[in-house]
């Protein structure tokens, strides 16, 4: 039998324009998309109708499953938990992002890692999740352990995207060691001798680790078919060796130099939704609002704040001129979902999955008031 639901009179963000109109989705997929409003159907009242979004890069689900320091979590409790934000959210491809190699300031372990990786997984098969989850890792290339946590996830399907992060003081990020300091020994709460011993521990670990690991990360991504990220990338020479790594996406480029020249490589430039929010980065690096005004960006990520991704969309057209709303949306959607090599989503249009995402604007915040998974009403 044949599931069909017709969407009447809403605003159809499609790639490049926006139809009023209505949408006819047909077991799990778009079947058509038609102007004006003679179908009846469910009344939109109006509001938008966009792709569901892809979010590549959250760090949201390790704080579900260790909300406080020693504090654990039940790891399925935990992923239902981060689920739920990220649907209602408007986010129905999610990939979740989880640490392979361990800082001196880690509260998690890589057995919790895995603990959460196989609850994503055991979710899926149980159908109990509300968004499509997928994994990112996120390689601390300077981490003494990273090659051994990484391979915890040997033969994992559902591991999607790599990043090759360096997060040690006077690399890539923290170039500037007062903005190191800020960050990490208020964090740690260190006295000023003990907050240097830290960083010349971590200086020396990035030293011996990082290249190596960069390399056998690299040529196991691309054996495996998982798409590569750089992270952090400063300078020409950070993403000249991306270019030499076969980097496919350059995540927060920390400079308007290293987001240009990733671009000209064509790499997919991703910066954070909140950086939008804000107007700024919170380590002091370079503006997404700057690159987009200069055609450098092409994807956002949520990073910590789930729903910044939908706020963004529809705020970013505000504050950067020659940025339409379509364009604002194949940001959260199109593009990312392109980068990762999922073209069955990401764009309104017909034999796409219907993953999709009713949005009213109030008071300049998009309300998420409905939200469907290949046709299937989630949130």
């Amino acid at each position: 039998m044949t599931a069909e639901t017709v969407l009447t009179n809403a605003r159809i963000v499609l790639a490049d324009e926006i139809v009023e109109g209505s949408l006819v989705l047909r077991d799990g997929f778009i079947a058509g998309i038609e102007a004006g409003n003679s179908r009846t159907g469910e009344d939109m009242g109006g509001d938008y109708i966009i792709p569901g979004l892809v979010e590549l890069h959250t760090d949201h689900l390790e704080g579900h499953y260790a909300p406080r320091p020693k504090v654990r979590w039940n790891p399925i409790a935990a992923v239902l938990a981060h689920d739920a934000q990220v649907a209602t959210a408007g986010i129905t491809t999610v990939l979740d992002a989880l640490r392979v190699g361990m800082d001196e300031d880690a509260d998690l372990t890589s057995t919790d890692i895995r603990k959460l990786a196989d609850a994503i997984e055991d979710s899926v098969q149980q159908d109990r999740l509300r968004a499509d989850h997928f994994i990112h890792l996120r390689c601390e290339v300077s981490a003494p352990d990273c090659l051994k946590a990484f391979a915890n996830f040997d033969g994992d399907e559902r591991v999607k995207l790599a990043s090759l992060m360096d997060h040690a003081p006077g690399q890539r990020q923290f170039v500037n060691l007062e903005t190191y300091a800020y960050y990490y020994q208020r964090k740690l709460k260190l006295t000023d001798r003990d907050f240097k011993l830290f960083c010349e521990k971590r200086m020396s670990e990035s030293a011996v680790n990082s290249a190596p690991n960069r390399v056998h990360i690299a040529a196991a991504c691309h054996e495996r078919g998982i798409v590569l990220a750089s992270h952090d990338d400063a300078t020409s020479g950070h993403v000249g060796e991306a270019i030499e790594q076969g980097v496919r996406v350059a995540e927060f480029p920390t400079t308007e130099e290293a987001a240009r020249a990733s671009k000209e490589a064509g790499m997919g430039v991703l910066m954070g939704a909140p950086n939008v929010m804000r107007g700024a980065s919170h380590s002091g690096n370079v503006s997404a609002r700057t690159l987009a005004s200069d055609g450098l960006l092409d994807i956002l990520s949520s990073d910590y704040i789930p729903f910044s991704l939908i706020q963004s969309a529809f705020f970013l057209g505000d504050v950067v001129d020659g940025i339409s709303l379509p364009q604002a949306v194949a940001m959260v959607s199109k593009n990312p979902a392109e980068a990762i090599g999922l073209t069955d989503r990401g764009v309104i249009e017909q034999g796409r999955r219907a993953d999709l995402v009713r949005v009213r604007v109030d008071d300049h915040v998009p309300v998420v008031r409905t939200v469907w998974r290949q046709g299937r009403r989630v949130a």
